[in-house]
C-alpha cells in the first residue's frame, strides 16, 4: 500500500525557513515522480514543485518561489524534501505531497496518492 506522510510545517516569521518532508512507503522513489502542492484558504490547489523519476529532474511551478524553494530527495530514506527559504505571508497554505508517474503542475492529472497535508503559516 502506498502512503505519503508530510511533516515539517509550522508557524514561521516572514523571512524564515522551513523544510518539509514527504516520507513515502510502498514504492521506490527512483521510479516515480513526487510533487508538492499547496492550497490556501479559498483558493484552488496549485502545483509548487516536483522531482521526477530516475534522473530526478526538478521543476518549480510558481514564479515567486523560484530561487527560494528547493526540492530534493533521499532515496535511502525514501523521502522527498522541500526546503523553503525567505518565506512570505503569501506562502501560507496547507502543503501536500503526491505521487505520479511524471511531473505535471496540474493537481487533477495523474496524481493518485496524496498525503494528509501539513500546515505552513507565515506570519509575524
Amino acid at each position: 500500500q502506498v502512503q505519503l506522510v508530510e511533516s515539517g510545517g509550522g508557524l514561521v516569521q516572514p523571512g524564515g525557513s522551513l523544510r518539509l518532508s514527504c516520507a513515502v512507503s510502498g514504492l521506490r522513489l527512483h521510479y516515480y515522480a513526487i510533487g508538492w502542492f499547496r492550497q490556501a484558504p479559498g483558493k484552488e490547489r496549485e502545483g509548487v514543485s516536483c522531482i521526477g523519476s530516475r534522473d530526478g529532474s526538478t521543476f518549480y511551478y510558481v514564479e515567486s518561489e523560484k530561487g527560494r524553494f528547493t526540492i530534493s530527495r533521499d532515496e535511502s530514506k525514501n523521502t522527498v524534501y522541500l526546503q523553503m527559504n525567505s518565506l512570505k505571508p503569501e506562502d501560507t497554505a496547507v502543503y501536500y505531497c503526491a505521487h505520479n508517474a511524471a511531473c505535471t503542475p496540474d493537481p487533477t492529472w495523474g496524481w493518485d496518492y496524496w498525503g494528509q497535508g501539513t500546515q505552513v503559516t507565515v506570519s509575524s
